[in-house]
């Protein structure tokens, strides 16, 4: 039960524990037709176990992948009323080579949805004033909350207690969180007790103060820092779900792609029983959070943002550090310990662009190819049709005065199941 309650800090804690937890959680129910020995009753199912998954034989080259330069204009995308008139083209460069610092504050805000790209400069006010008077009211809610009445409110106690805990030991190293007293830790705590009011059935779970602390550090506000929050959440809320569902499934998908990349990885990690993939947990919850730099997850995230070149590139990247390692691994004698805690053992020694052209260059690689699993292929979202309406100014239109007119919808905005047109 601790990693259903705390996955984040079970992944820190006990490898083994989240690995006997996914062994059971990932192995399909048994059957007459595909029983499982007494001798290998953990072993994730191999490709012929997996109905419609289909060995590829014909996987091409990799295309070699340039990175370029940050986004360093933003003007120039406006119109004389302030709307951005090419989103798709702003997503490109981002995706291609992330943001220059002094333009994050702004940009990040459409990334996220806390204001459409169709939006003018005077509704982004409206919507600025709309979304600040909702999060004082929703601030107000816990900070009136009395002792006494607080002690009758389990959830709540327990949040606050959570949050506190984490507040002390999130990010301390980065000057804006660093020290006591620090105004910065109590707008982290501010805000996350507020994102418990805002969504109180999901609450806090451990490792939400780390999806917070750039989003806060960037914008240097409360008020936006919690709306990017919302927006972030709305792309990874499923990860802290209690089921864990999202995570289960995450993992099985990456494992798809691996299959399909790498056969020869994926059969080593079986036969070290760590073919479910589950020391990845934690780069999956939190979005790497704790394997690259502070600067480094900035880019990451802001690449990740644009949704391209589909919605789960973030599992590319897992497949590039894995592959990175496919040497030390296959040509060592590692078992399943040692696979663990090597891969924990990488945190911040991992070149983010380097990953980032490997992950690139995989998915052109698996697309190319005319056998690819019907599994793959909806993970890499080229079997899904877009929305014709996705992006439409129409759309965008609505979606600034859902915006305004409703204060307590999500922030986020919709995103179609393949993402823009990628080249």
């Amino acid at each position: 039960m601790l990693f259903i309650h705390d996955p984040y800090a079970t992944t820190f804690g006990g490898f083994s524990k989240v690995t006997n937890f996914f062994k059971d959680a990932l192995r399909p129910p048994e059957s007459p037709i595909h029983s499982r020995t007494a001798q290998d009753p953990n072993v994730p199912p191999q490709s012929d176990e997996e109905p419609g998954f289909e060995l590829i034989t014909c996987l091409g080259p990799r295309p070699d992948v340039t990175r370029g330069q940050p986004l360093d204009k933003w003007e120039c995308f406006l119109d004389p009323e302030g709307r951005v008139k090419n989103p798709e083209k702003v997503k490109e460069l981002v995706f291609r080579g992330g943001i220059t610092p002094a333009l994050r504050k702004e940009v990040w805000k459409f990334l996220l949805g806390f204001y459409p790209w169709n939006s003018t400069v005077k509704e982004r006010e409206d919507i600025l004033r709309v979304k600040t008077d909702e999060y004082f009211r929703m601030k107000v809610q816990w900070k009136s909350v009395s002792e006494e009445q607080e002690m009758r409110n389990s959830l709540l106690r327990g949040y606050r207690s959570l949050i506190e805990r984490d507040v002390s030991r999130t990010d301390r190293h980065n000057t804006f969180f660093s020290g006591d007293d620090n105004p910065g830790l109590t707008l982290l705590h501010d805000v996350l007790m507020t994102y418990c009011m805002y969504n109180f059935d999901l609450g806090y779970v451990q490792g939400m103060s780390d999806l917070l602390s750039p989003l806060l550090f960037v914008t240097q506000n409360e008020v936006e820092s919690f709306w990017c929050l919302t927006g972030f959440m709305e792309l990874v809320h499923q990860n802290f779900e209690e089921s864990q569902e999202a995570m289960k499934e995450q993992l099985h998908q990456l494992s798809n792609l691996l299959r399909a990349l790498d056969p020869e990885l994926c059969h080593f990690l079986d036969s070290q029983d760590s073919g479910s993939l589950c020391f990845c947990f934690r780069w999956l919850l939190i979005w790497f959070k704790r394997e690259f730099s502070f600067e480094d997850i900035l880019i990451l995230w802001e690449v990740l943002w644009t949704r391209l070149p589909c919605n789960n590139f973030h599992l590319l990247i897992a497949c590039s550090i894995l592959e990175s390692q496919r040497g030390e691994l296959i040509g060592s004698n590692h078992d399943f310990n040692t696979i663990l805690k090597h891969i924990n053992e990488l945190t911040m020694k991992l070149d983010l662009q380097t990953v980032l052209r490997e992950a690139e260059g995989i998915y052109l690689q698996l697309i190319q190819c005319k056998e690819l699993p019907p599994e793959v292929q909806q993970v890499l979202g080229v079997c899904v049709p877009s929305s014709s309406e996705e992006g439409s100014p129409d759309s965008q239109s609505s979606e600034t005065q859902r915006l305004l007119g409703q204060p307590h919808a999500a922030a986020a905005s919709s995103h179609s199941a393949c993402g823009p047109t990628y080249p």
